[in-house]
């Protein structure tokens, strides 16, 4: 049986490798956990690694509508499923504003925070306010199409990002466009500048030089909300510091979470 849960209307899709403190890691829009393979190989030998396909992605339910706070509940809930009291949590995009809502409704239980390509508000998805600003140069292409070409504002190593994408694509669960847009919708308005202070755990933000999508300096906002952060910029990657530059990425995430 694959191993799910039930989380306010939704079946949840999870996986545990490993053993030892618990790491608990959020994938971005639209990806699933085949998004972390790389990373988990390696994580799995010092840590419980968790991965959850949010809502709407992966094998989790494809509902029409969700928000941003049903992800936030979801992460709790699976936290008092497994019965862990505080873990440290890693989340890329998506994954990281989820877990910035997580570290702020309930700090205690957030050992350590890692926030990769983040932001800490934003009326749109980021992918969705990257295309809205290239609208006249992507009219009359499919999603897919209108992806592959902004790919040059969002990565440094462009050739590299897209064979990683097209690796994780081969296995993880493609949306359909209504998906897609559901998904979108989801992170709409969201807002954590105000509670970001609650964060109690030490944190560290990582960022790409070269990401169009979130770029450094909302990374540095979030830094300079939290009270214990510290931020790192990758100079030589843009939205996807862990593919990118892949050993620099677990170094670091190693170097922090072990400290």
């Amino acid at each position: 049986m694959m191993p799910t849960f039930l989380s306010n209307g939704a079946t949840l899709y999870y996986e545990e490798i490993g053993q030892g403190e618990p790491l608990l890691l959020l994938h971005g829009l639209t990806m699933d956990h085949h998004a972390f393979d790389s990373r988990v190989e390696e994580l799995k030998h010092h840590f419980r690694t968790i991965v959850l396909d949010a809502r709407g992605h992966g094998k989790s339910s494809k509902l029409p509508h969700y928000t941003i706070e049903d992800h936030i509940h979801d992460v709790i809930a699976l936290m008092n499923l497994l019965k862990i009291d505080s873990a440290s949590v890693l989340g890329e995009s998506m994954g990281s504003y989820i877990a910035q809502g997580v570290a702020t409704q309930c700090p205690k239980r957030i050992k350590k925070l890692i926030l990769v390509v983040s932001k800490a508000h934003g009326k749109t998805s980021s992918l969705q306010e990257l295309t809205n600003r290239h609208t006249e140069e992507l009219e009359g292409l499919t999603f897919d199409e209108k992806f592959a070409y902004i790919t040059k504002y969002m990565f440094y190593n462009v050739p590299l990002a897209q064979k990683i994408i097209r690796e994780i694509n081969a296995v993880a669960t493609v949306l359909t466009p209504a998906q897609q847009n559901a998904a979108n919708r989801a992170l709409e308005g969201f807002d954590f500048r105000e509670d970001l202070p609650k964060v109690t755990a030490p944190t560290l933000i990582i960022s790409g030089k070269y990401d169009g999508m979130n770029p450094p300096e909302r990374g540095q906002e979030i830094a300079s909300l939290i009270p214990n952060a510290t931020f790192i910029e990758f100079e030589q990657s843009g939205h996807m510091p862990s593919g990118e530059q892949p050993k620099l990425f677990l170094d670091t995430v190693l170097d922090f979470l072990n400290k």
